[in-house]
């Protein structure tokens, strides 16, 4: 259990409002006695990503999501499964020009089609609401924050349970 590798990433950018939700996610993870090798903030570069999470045994990452309506507030869990990824960002242009411009989408097709994947890779994603420039979550937003903290705590501790021993 002791070399299984955990990372937590959170992508975003606490200037644009509900953008910040893995800002304020990290922090309070940052106060816990978490079992990980890193919290980290990261602004979703797919390079990046793939850096912070290489060797990862398991890596969660926390990303605030637009949805059209959406429900502003509610969280997805998302394991990745490089086995059945079936659609490829880099074609939808519209995903280029996104708050995180090439983003977390773009990283995992990247890191798939180069074996670059953690051996788990969660996505705790939070629906937002405001994504204007600016500080603040939106209302929705700050009260979900306990709740994914909540679920990237699960992840972290599922994972050590389920890791062999030494």
């Amino acid at each position: 259990m002791a070399d299984q590798r955990v990372v937590v990433i959170g992508v975003g950018n606490e200037y644009r409002h509900d953008d910040g939700a893995a800002v304020s996610v990290l922090a309070r993870l940052a106060t816990e006695d978490l079992p990980v090798d890193r919290i980290t903030l990261c602004d979703g570069e797919p390079t990046r990503l793939m850096e912070l999470w290489e060797g990862a045994d398991l890596a969660v990452v926390v990303d605030a999501v637009h949805s059209h309506p959406g429900e502003p507030g509610r969280i997805h869990r998302v394991t990745v499964d490089a086995d059945h990824l079936l659609a490829d960002p880099l074609a939808d242009e519209e995903a280029a020009a996104g708050t995180h411009g090439l983003g977390l989408g773009h990283a995992v097709a990247l890191a798939a089609a180069l074996a670059k994947l953690p051996r788990e890779l969660l996505i705790v994603a939070v629906e937002g609401a405001d994504f204007s420039i600016g500080e603040g979550l939106s209302p929705a937003v700050a009260d979900a924050v306990p709740r994914a903290v909540a679920e990237v705590r699960r992840a972290v501790e599922e994972h050590r349970a389920e890791a062999p021993g030494p």
